[in-house]
């Protein structure tokens, strides 16, 4: 029985019919027939949609049969059925009819389908009264295509006679062998599973994103409503968006702008992506030579990305001099993530937070994840007890963490998880970038076969301005704080392993994609 409970239908003798199929043959198996329940049409000589109440495929061939409920009648060619309650229905046609022509749409379609196969297996039909005794002979239909309340204690039995009777009309027709029926009933009603592709999810994502980014600028307001402001919020939650925006609006102020990061990947990537008259991106010791290419002595206002690596007293005395003002009566605006994030560049120094603390800065927390999936974010917060905010841009795919035995074993498994995410997922080779703790040629990239190695894009500080390449892009974890992609892939990372440090560089490296998260342990 296809579906295994009766589909929804108000049909008592339908639902009758049903039980009685769902016990016959259970003593011949090899000669029980699939019962397909209320089959719909597409094609139909002269109905819009037509639908079989139930279609018989198997060793005997194919069969619809038409079910009547309650009592039944016709007057001067006109049908009608009476229900328990004396409620009597007119018919548009004959019950025979009805049949007649559901076969011979689903003949055609059939044909179209199938058009060496269907012409080869008998066909026929048959009508149900399951609540009546119908003994009436006519011209329409011969006594063995009609089943009655009798042949309901029987259906078994009646089925059989049935099959006997087309069989006599369909001599040169043959019985179709397992396979065939297999073909057959796989197109009736079909078993499939569409997945969603992996590029469409993402997709979604990132309509997604454009939404929770606009909430941010609520956050941004308030900031650019301040003079000093240390704005900090987990991986994702929008900082270096921020950063940028809130540089072009003090610039369209009229104001010079300087934005300080500590990693050189990031400060070129930003240099690239965003020319904003009157905003210098620099490093800190660059912060001066910065200065005097903008023609000014000092800057009107600071902005510092990735603000937690700034955080050591030599590096804050270096900015005090940059800036009009200084550190104390100066305009800046620190984003950072202090706990999750430090120590790559080198140990966040507590004098230094003391003391920017103390310059009555104002605190502003960034909540809404706008990067990450729900997925990743909890994944993240559950291996890792790090909070990235809430929200995140959507569900998003699984997790996949992959376990090897050997650097050789994770290649392997490198290999087929890219070829998960760009020949069956449809991710461009761009949108996918591996990270590890190691160097390229120390890390299991490495040891992809040579045509798939020679084709990876080994990221540094200049290649990364023209970021994401048209490859697949590697680096390491620290070098690409900052950054993101729709698909990471982390590989030579032990579970093993628990030192902050350590910790730390998988933080950074769980949150670095959009969509799509891969971890290829090592033991």
């Amino acid at each position: 029985m296809i579906p295994s409970t009766p589909r929804h239908t108000g049909s008592r003798a339908e639902r009758r019919v049903f039980d009685r199929l769902r016990e016959a043959f259970t003593d011949d198996p090899e000669c029980s027939p699939v019962a397909f329940h209320s089959l719909n049409l597409t094609r139909h000589a002269y109905k819009r949609f037509g639908e079989i109440d139930f279609l018989l495929c198997g060793p005997a061939g194919i069969f619809v049969l038409e079910v009547k409920g309650g009592g039944i009648a016709c007057c001067a060619g006109e049908w009608q059925t009476t229900d328990r309650s004396s409620t009597d229905t007119m018919l548009n046609e004959s019950p025979f009819k009805q049949a007649e022509t559901a076969l011979h749409a689903l003949e055609r379609r059939l044909e179209s389908e199938f058009p060496t196969l269907a012409r080869r297996f008998i066909v026929g039909y048959g009508v149900l009264f399951p609540d009546c005794k119908f003994d009436v002979r006519g011209s329409e239909w011969e006594p063995a295509m009609v089943g009655d309340e009798r042949a309901l204690r029987d259906i078994q039995g009646w089925l059989a006679s049935l099959f006997r009777f087309w069989k006599g009309k369909s001599t040169s027709r043959i019985h179709p062998d397992a396979a065939e029926l297999k073909k057959l009933r796989q197109f009736f009603r079909p078993d499939f599973e569409v997945a969603v592709p992996l590029h469409v999810e993402i997709a979604e994502i990132e309509e997604r994103v454009v939404s929770l980014t606009a909430d941010q600028m609520l956050a941004l307001d308030i900031i650019e409503a301040n003079p000093r402001v240390l704005c900090e919020g987990g991986a994702g939650t929008g900082k270096t968006f921020l950063a940028m925006e809130l540089a072009r609006r003090w610039a369209g102020a009229g104001k010079q702008v300087a934005l300080v990061c500590r990693s050189p990947w990031l400060r070129h990537y930003l240099d690239a992506r965003f020319q904003i008259p009157g905003v210098s991106t620099a490093l800190p010791e660059g912060l001066a030579t910065a200065a005097r290419r903008g023609g000014v002595r000092k800057f009107d206002a600071l902005i510092a990305d990735e603000g937690q690596d700034l955080f050591e007293m030599p590096i804050l005395d270096l900015l005090d001099g940059s800036i009009v003002g200084g550190w104390t009566a100066g305009h800046w605006c620190i984003f950072h993530d202090v706990n999750n994030q430090s120590g790559i560049f080198g140990a966040v120094d507590p004098d230094a937070i003391g003391y920017l603390d103390s310059l009555s800065a104002t605190h502003i927390p960034l909540k809404t994840n706008c990067r990450n999936t729900r997925v990743i974010l909890e994944m993240v917060k559950s291996r890792l007890g790090a909070d990235m905010g809430v929200r995140g841009s959507g569900e998003g795919p699984i997790v996949r963490e992959l376990h090897a035995s050997s650097q050789e074993d994770a290649a392997q498994i490198l290999r087929e998880e890219l070829r998960q995410l760009i020949d069956i997922g449809g991710l461009g080779a761009g949108n996918v970038t591996i990270l590890s703790p190691r160097p390229f040629a120390e890390s299991a990239a490495s040891l992809l076969p040579s045509g798939l190695r020679e084709s990876v894009c080994v990221l540094d500080e200049f290649s990364i301005r023209s970021f994401p390449p048209r490859s697949v892009s590697f680096a390491e974890i620290r070098a690409f704080k900052g950054l993101e992609n729709e698909a990471v892939i982390l590989i030579d990372l032990s579970r093993s392993e628990t030192s902050p440090d350590y910790v730390g560089l998988c933080y950074v490296g769980m949150s670095r994609p959009r969509a799509s998260l891969s971890i290829v342990w090592l033991p």
